[in-house]
């Protein structure tokens, strides 16, 4: 490669840094750190564990991230004055150096800047995630499933761990809903991308006739919120109980501990059936309840903000966001980023990093451009 290809490189990912700097706000983390250096060294911090984990979590990924910002500077500064040696003495070895070097620090950059893509306030918590029927029938619940089974897959093949707190599974076949809690380093984040209408274009295994039919399922995610950051008016809540069934497996208690909550002036219903007791299902459904209370508070927000801008395009939830079609042709398709995959199998058996990733950069892509 010619020295002004190997300049261009390296000044190339000086500024995909720079730019990475600046989608992490990283004078902001190492602001925040002094602050939260504070909070560790207070000698009564343990005494509330889930506060203490979440602080000192939240400061070794700060660190993390300032530590490998500063690493990178520090390699792509090495590598300027490298290139210049080997400019300077026409060193044949020092330019293959230099070429073995960049592609180290291409992927370490690439690392970082999938990081810069989890910039929301509420990435980093845990994700709520709940599968629902659609329109179609027989078709839609089992597509429901393959949904859910999709997640499963994804799940298993990487750092997350998910709990099921509701399961109700479908007359025929497949599911009504289920949902999951998904816990992992910017969980809701990664599962964001998922939330909205997915459209299922297949020959039917249920029509004798072998006909194409389409189904729909809906996703719903929702970060979760604590308890204690929302105040509920008891009088507000209905709170029935009833006996845990379905195809839940190993993490479904079948027993009259499952515990439903529906809250009254917004109508909104939460269940739990997966813990051992009914107070737990109970303590669980109501952060399920908080969630969804948050979430609602959120979007009717986002709508307000919305509406004052003038905008008229349906937000999140209800939206048509992606197209598996088996029949007659098999493709992937996100709408959003039309980010496209030809090998649907390897969807549905979890190997969906590449449609997470394209809507993260989408999102991002939209966050600057509104």
């Amino acid at each position: 490669m010619e020295p002004v290809e190997l300049r261009a490189i390296v000044a190339d990912l000086a500024s995909r840094l720079e730019d990475a700097r600046t989608f992490l706000d990283v004078e902001g983390k190492e602001a925040e750190l002094v602050d939260l250096r504070e909070i560790v060294s207070e000698p009564d911090l343990w005494d509330d564990q889930d506060r203490a984990r979440s602080v000192t979590s939240k400061l070794s990924h700060h660190e993390g991230i300032i530590k490998h910002v500063a690493d990178l500077d520090r390699a792509v500064e090495d590598l300027g004055v490298l290139l210049g040696m080997a400019v300077d003495e026409s060193d044949a070895e020092a330019f293959v150096e230099v070429e073995r070097e960049l592609g180290v620090l291409a992927a370490d950059l690439a690392l970082l800047e999938r990081e810069s893509l989890f910039f929301g306030p509420y990435d980093d918590r845990p994700a709520i995630l709940t599968v629902s029927v659609g329109a179609g029938g027989v078709d839609a619940q089992d597509w429901a499933e393959m949904l859910l089974r999709m997640y499963h897959r994804y799940i298993e093949r990487s750092a997350f761990t998910f709990e099921v707190d509701e399961y109700q599974e479908g007359e025929e076949a497949g599911i009504k809903s289920a949902t999951l809690t998904i816990r992992g380093e910017n969980a809701y984040g990664t599962f964001e991308s998922e939330r909205g209408t997915h459209r299922l274009v297949r020959i039917s295994p249920f029509d004798s006739q072998a006909r194409r039919h389409t189904a729909f399922a809906g996703v719903d995610v929702i970060p979760q919120v604590d308890v204690e950051d929302m105040e509920i008016d008891v009088e507000d809540l209905r709170i029935d109980t009833y006996r845990a069934s379905g195809a839940g497996g190993q993490h479904i208690n079948k027993t009259d501990s499952a515990v439903r909550i529906t809250h009254l002036p917004t109508g909104i219903v939460v269940s739990c059936q997966a813990e051992r007791s009914q107070m737990q299902n109970k303590a669980k459904a109501m952060q399920l309840l908080v969630a969804r209370l948050a979430e609602q508070a959120r979007r009717e927000q986002a709508e307000k903000v919305a509406s004052i801008r003038g905008e008229k395009h349906e937000a999140g939830w209800g939206r048509q966001i992606r197209s598996y079609v088996l029949q007659p042709y098999q493709m992937v398709k996100d709408l959003r980023s039309d980010f496209e995959i030809g090998n649907i199998q390897a969807v549905l058996d979890g190997d969906i990093d590449g449609l997470i990733d394209s809507y993260l950069q989408w999102r991002r892509a939209e966050m600057y451009e509104a």
